[in-house]
């Protein structure tokens, strides 16, 4: 076999059709080259939540995926984030309304842990106090989420809304809202990941309480 020959096969790549995680239904994502399986592991992948359930109405919400296993000419992937488009998030901006926002992380039952950020948009201004309770509320409703359901479980409710509705619906008893959303979940830690950070933590205590 000549050396051009040679250079020619190595310089084939193989094609990998990407998948979605399995409570995702296994949706093709589309396709990614690479000389070597190897090479496709960690790549991220951005879809909508509408081309995924071919549904234009929810092409507003956005998904990444990484991959995270490959077989022959297949790779597949897990959820790290959603995300609400920017342009969908100011349309729900009004004037003389309130914004009001949280930053959560907890820990799910089976030890991931996840950063999520609820949003309530309020019908009229709200006081600080009323934004207060409001925000109190949500980052109650989404800590207790995440640890009463499994990572997967929890961001079924996250994208399907169900999570947005329950905050809504024990929010707006504070001050009258015009909507609740769930404007970013990130997943920050897997369970192997924070196992060795609790790890980590524990030897630095024991070295802080040695004489």
């Amino acid at each position: 076999m000549s050396e051009r020959s040679v250079s020619k096969q190595k310089q084939e790549k193989r094609w990998y059709t990407i998948h979605a995680p399995e409570q995702f239904d296994r949706a093709e994502l589309g396709g990614t080259p690479a000389d070597e399986p190897e090479q496709v592991l960690g790549r991220n992948i951005e879809t909508t939540l509408g081309d995924l359930q071919n549904d234009a109405s929810e092409n507003n919400t956005k998904l990444t995926f990484k991959i995270n296993d490959v077989g022959s000419d297949a790779a597949y992937t897990e959820f790290v984030k959603h995300e609400l488009t920017r342009d969908y998030l100011r349309s729900l901006v009004r004037r003389g309304a309130s914004k009001v926002e949280s930053y959560v992380t907890a820990l799910t039952t089976d030890d991931y842990r996840v950063q999520i950020q609820p949003v309530a948009f309020t019908t009229k201004d709200a006081d600080a106090s009323q934004e207060k309770a409001i925000r109190d509320t949500m980052t109650e409703i989404v800590r207790d989420a995440a640890e009463d359901n499994t990572f997967e479980a929890l961001i079924d409710t996250i994208v399907e809304g169900r999570l947005s509705s329950a905050i809504y619906g024990e929010a707006k008893t504070i001050y009258p809202l015009r909507r609740v959303e769930i404007q970013k979940t990130t997943l920050e830690a897997r369970p192997e990941e924070v196992a060795a950070e609790e790890e980590t933590a524990v030897d630095v205590d024991e070295d802080e309480v040695e004489v």
